[in-house]
């Protein structure tokens, strides 16, 4: 699986955040309790829903499943003047992604063992400190094997 290499500007978003690790894994609450609330928000760019994870700087260089993490469920917006009550804004800065277009089930974790073990350590690339998120539009199906989405993993060159 290769995926396409893009370079984005930076992205507006509005949602709800959560602290979570993979061994206490939180993302079906932060979901629940924000997907009833998406029509709150007015100025939506698209349809499509983000869920992003923010690492620090040493979560892959000491990785363990308890290490902590942010998880957000959230939409990308045009700008922040209308965030509803118990929702946060976030501004995602642009730079280079590797895209993977991901058919499966969203708890198969394998596509992220290939990511992480195999094509990152071959590639021209490295991981950097950025924020990590998923792109789940029309054809995401949780838990669904054939569910679609986008991974988009931060790079920089080697």
């Amino acid at each position: 699986m290769k995926p396409s290499i893009k370079n984005i500007k930076g992205k507006k978003l509005i949602g709800k955040r959560i602290k979570m690790s993979l061994t206490n894994n939180l993302t079906h609450k932060l979901w629940a309790e924000f997907t009833p609330r998406i029509n709150e928000i007015k100025n939506n760019i698209t349809t499509e829903l983000v869920s992003m994870q923010v690492y620090d700087s040493l979560y892959y260089e000491n990785f363990e499943p308890s290490n902590e993490f942010e998880k957000w469920a959230t939409v990308e917006v045009t700008n922040f003047d209308n965030i509803p009550n118990q929702m946060e804004s976030f501004t995602l800065s642009g730079g280079l992604y590797a895209v993977f277009y991901y058919k499966g089930s969203s708890s198969d974790i394998s596509i992220f063992q290939y990511i992480f073990e195999s094509w990152l350590p071959n590639s021209e690339y490295e991981l950097d400190n950025r924020p990590h998120f998923e792109v789940l539009g029309d054809k995401y199906k949780s838990n669904d094997p054939n569910s679609e989405e986008e991974i988009w993993i931060p790079i920089i060159n080697l």
